[in-house]
């Protein structure tokens, strides 16, 4: 059913990632709870640590990447710049078949960063929903919630008293959907969702205004802080919240607890850019690609401090993640850094040449030529000015290519089978 924000998510790409991370998620609640320390915010750190060692492979794929990019970016400017100023399609095809040739010699795509990152995406968002709507995928922490949810949709005017709470709005479909008050769990999860975004004096409000359930929010209060209580502080609360109770009060220790989670995740964020493989200031000689790098430059730059404001106002859960994936990511970073530097990348791109090179035999194209574009580098290349070719030069060239591959086409290639064409074609013409 759409809209109901405490089910899990019901969508084709995040739902079924956000289901199976919510098993993981339970699993180490629950192992948690067995042992007898059934907290949120441990429960998030490990939670945190177990994705990103399964993210792992795709990380070090990503690093590599960047790497290899790094090292034909020379090249690759070096044909940018051989075919700067002829603009016809036989000098297009040309410059597009030796930019082939070395990304192929280094084994990548020219998507390659693109597709690592496209498939984090929903990952990284699944991940957030979980930890966002908790309740939603730890059974016993939705089950602390049962008991008073269920007197408290007995009470008369109780629907329209928590519509009032701050974080109501975002669930006014679901007080408006004809399922509400008519399906149990519907209405149940409903009441859920606002109560697990409440805050502590929104709580006090319903034993106020509903007196007879005062013993079942003491309770769900109970459980709730002994779930969500981390360090003194209660995670469920925004850092914002939290110090604006701790001033009122005079709790000025509690006032840094509250900053200390937006701090922290401003500075292991900043940490974990530090450690992220730097790219080449020079151009790659592709300008989506070049404009891509350019966002990511900036987008580091910023991210620390948009961190720290997130946090800032957000539940301190969602900033406890945040802070543990910057760790966790700096500490994968270095012991990546470390594989990668001894990766012999010479040896590497060999390999690859050679499976370049039986790749295009298959196809009944000889390698040889095509790879002694990739074999260039910036020492040696000379930038032609030399205008484009003459129609004699190109019925020469032609020619002359006619004849190779009536000598080299492989049998039952797509070389050989438009030789047959033209031998036709010329006879018939005869």
């Amino acid at each position: 059913m759409p809209g109901i924000l405490l089910t899990q998510d019901s969508g084709r790409i995040i739902g079924p990632i956000a289901k199976l991370l919510g098993y993981i998620m339970e699993a180490i609640f629950s192992l948690l709870d067995k042992i007898g320390i059934p907290n949120t915010g441990l429960a998030i750190i490990l939670f945190t640590i177990v994705i990103y060692l399964l993210l792992m492979p795709l990380t070090i794929r990503q690093q590599k990447f960047a790497k290899l990019s790094a090292k034909m970016n020379p090249e690759l400017q070096a044909i940018q710049a051989k075919y700067k100023d002829k603009k016809d399609n036989d000098s297009m095809m040309a410059m597009n078949m030796e930019t082939q040739a070395v990304y192929a010699k280094y084994g990548v795509s020219p998507s390659g960063s693109c597709v690592q990152l496209l498939i984090q995406l929903p990952i990284m968002w699944a991940l957030y929903r979980v930890i966002y709507n908790m309740p939603a995928y730890v059974r016993s922490i939705k089950e602390a919630f049962v008991p008073l949810v269920d007197k408290l949709i007995a009470q008369e005017g109780s629907a329209e008293f928590i519509q009032t709470f701050s974080n109501a709005g975002m669930y006014s479909k679901q007080f408006s959907n004809e399922l509400f008050g008519n399906v149990t769990s519907y209405t149940q999860n409903t009441f859920i969702d606002v109560l697990n975004k409440a805050t502590t004096a929104e709580w006090h409000s319903i034993a106020e205004k509903f007196p007879d359930l005062s013993g079942y929010v003491s309770n769900t209060l109970a459980s709730l802080e002994r779930y969500n209580n981390f360090i003194g502080l209660n995670i469920g609360n925004s850092p914002s919240y939290t110090m604006k109770e701790a001033l009122a009060n005079g709790a000025y220790g509690m006032v840094i607890a509250a900053l200390a989670i937006p701090i922290l995740s401003a500075v292991t964020q900043w940490i974990n850019v530090k450690l992220m493989p730097s790219q080449q200031d020079s151009n790659s000689g592709n300008e989506q690609q070049d404009t891509m790098m350019q966002s990511m430059k900036m987008m580091n730059m910023t991210m620390p401090i948009m961190s720290a404001i997130f946090c800032y106002t957000l539940p301190a859960g969602l900033g406890l993640y945040w802070v543990a994936g910057a760790v966790v990511r700096s500490i994968q970073q270095v012991v990546i850094n470390k594989h990668i530097d001894k990766i012999d990348l010479d040896e590497l791109i060999k390999k690859n040449e050679g499976k370049a090179k039986k790749k295009l035999e298959k196809s009944g194209v000889r390698a040889e030529k095509l790879n002694a574009y990739a074999n260039m580098n910036t020492k040696n290349v000379q930038v032609s000015n030399k205008p484009s070719m003459t129609q004699e030069e190109k019925e020469a060239a032609v020619k002359k290519s006619t004849e190779y591959y009536n000598k080299n086409a492989k049998p039952g290639s797509l070389a050989a089978k438009a030789n047959m064409v033209k031998q036709y074609n010329e006879k018939n013409n005869k």
